[in-house]
């Protein structure tokens, strides 16, 4: 088997993994390991924006406070403390790099999102946030002559040996190589892809996660899965985003009858927190018989809501909807999970040597229902923590790596993979009951055999990380016997026992 060696490793490309890099660089060689294209990641697709203190009106205090109160009692004080108060320098040192927010003359343009109480949202190229933050980022790597990029190069699973994480096994070019590290960090993203509709692009299959739980680490929280509310719904159009942004500016929701509705399920109306919008507008369309309810531009002026919203504008033009003078029709689909590998303030996983930040990690920061805009803020900033921790590693890299993958394919691959999607939107979805999620598990249980398997292809490795992916999500669910946050259950509409306790799990738990 072909090795290499590296001082830091980092599986993944989207803004925690290059923060993660840059952070690194000046301590030895870094090789950023992705599966796809180099920007290929949620990040490359983030609209609205990223939250941070930047004006008078505003506080760390008021931030802390927001974030808490959306994660509906399961955040993590001291993880959302480094968050709000680390934000502010991250932004700034993104801005001495480049970046290009937007601004209203001299000062940056902040924008409102759900539960935000003050206007702190900073965006750029009106809808592209996260297009001009991965541009920073990566020209910003460019310069940096101690980081490598490893492109169409899918992670197998980790390197495990003595309890210690040693790097990698991947697949690039049809070659297994093992990647012999004295830190690896974790920064693959999330696992959107796991339910029929989400926003997630097509490489947010769990990997991070699901080879995080097959080397021994401890994942949690994984029942809290945001659903975002506003994505677009037309047969023939892609699952696209359709910014919180445009709520923050002032767009409402409407029934198919043309009614606002939000008020009946919440005082901030629009601006409630992601988990009551999307429970509220699945309501709505079960009481009218829907399959979608309508978001409304029209009455904003139609000169603004073109230059604040240029993509999502010349997105849906392209499927006969002009959202300046149409109604919009949308619906809620998976968006992001809260949960993850669980790590310390400084991305320190339940496996030395082993780091993980971003979407894949659980800090406790998001709580049971993650906060508008601040998911780039955590890759930032928890990024930069995990690679200051990573580069102090003292492990040695193994010198007796050996993987011996099978080479075949799983019969069937695409209808499983469509099965499973559809199963978990519609048992694990937004709403859950124990019947549900037991139709789920007897249902993904005779796919078990695909788990005991080992591959060397990305489309079966996929395959393999979201069924186990999946069973973990159902599991958690199935053992939070009470609601809280973005996790509903029919049949336990209150908190229920020990309802404030997180939900850890790991190989040791589950058994498939």
């Amino acid at each position: 088997m072909k090795t290499e060696e590296v001082d830091f490793l980092i599986i993944g490309s989207g803004v925690a993994g290059l923060r993660a890099a840059i952070e690194l660089a000046p301590y030895g060689g870094v090789l950023v390991v992705t599966k796809d294209k180099p920007n290929e990641s949620s990040t490359e697709y983030a609209q609205g924006g990223i939250a941070a203190v930047m004006s008078d009106e505003d506080t760390v205090g008021i931030h802390l406070e927001d974030t808490l109160k959306a994660g509906d009692g399961l955040c993590r004080e001291e993880a959302v403390k480094v968050l709000v108060e680390e934000g502010s320098e991250r932004i700034k040192e993104l801005i001495s790099w480049g970046a290009e927010f937007d601004r209203e003359g001299m000062k940056l343009s902040l924008t409102l999102e759900a539960a935000h109480s003050r206007r702190r949202i900073l965006h750029a190229r009106g809808d592209s946030t996260g297009k001009e933050l991965e541009r920073v980022l990566l020209k910003k790597v460019l310069s940096l002559k101690s980081v490598r990029k490893y492109p169409f190069a899918i992670t197998m699973d980790l390197i495990i040996k003595d309890s210690e994480c040693h790097g990698a096994y991947v697949v690039k070019d049809g070659e297994v190589i093992a990647l012999l590290a004295k830190a690896t960090i974790l920064t693959t993203g999330g696992a959107g892809q796991l339910f029929s509709r989400t926003t997630n692009p097509m490489v947010a299959t769990g990997d991070g996660m699901s080879i995080a739980f097959r080397a021994g680490a401890l994942l949690e929280d994984m029942e809290f899965v945001q659903f975002h509310p506003t994505s677009l719904y037309s047969p023939t159009a892609p699952q696209f985003l359709l910014s919180e942004s445009m709520r923050g500016e002032g767009a409402v929701l409407r029934n198919i009858n043309g009614e606002r509705f939000m008020e009946r399920y919440h005082p901030m109306a629009e601006l409630a927190p992601r988990d009551i919008v999307s429970r509220a507008i699945i309501s709505e369309m079960v009481r009218t018989d829907s399959r979608h309810v309508y978001l409304d531009l029209r009455h904003m002026d139609k000169d603004f809501v073109k230059k604040r919203f240029p993509a999502i504008y010349a997105t849906c033009l392209r499927y006969d909807v002009d959202i300046t003078s149409d109604l919009i029709p949308v619906s809620p689909a998976a968006h992001y999970i809260m949960g993850g590998v669980k790590t310390d303030l400084d991305g320190k996983t339940s496996i030395k040597g082993l780091y993980a930040a971003g979407e894949v990690a659980c800090t406790g920061v998001h709580g049971a229902n993650r906060l508008a805009s601040n998911s780039l803020l955590e890759g930032f900033v928890y990024g930069a923590r995990a690679g200051s921790a990573a580069r102090n590693t003292v492990i040695s890299p193994s010198k007796s790596a050996c993987y011996d993958p099978a080479s075949g394919s799983i019969p069937d691959s695409e209808e499983i993979r469509r099965s499973l999607r559809k199963i978990m939107w519609e048992k694990v979805g937004i709403i859950r009951c124990a019947n549900s999620l037991d139709e789920a598990r007897r249902a993904l249980r005779v796919h078990n055999h695909i788990l005991n398997e080992d591959y060397c292809r990305r489309h079966e490795l996929e395959l393999k990380n979201m069924l186990t992916l999946a069973r973990i999500i159902i599991e958690a669910a199935d053992m939070r016997k009470g609601s809280v946050g973005a996790h509903y259950r029919s049949d336990f509409k209150d908190r229920g026992p020990n309802w404030n306790e997180h939900i850890a799990i790991d190989k040791g738990i589950i058994f498939f």
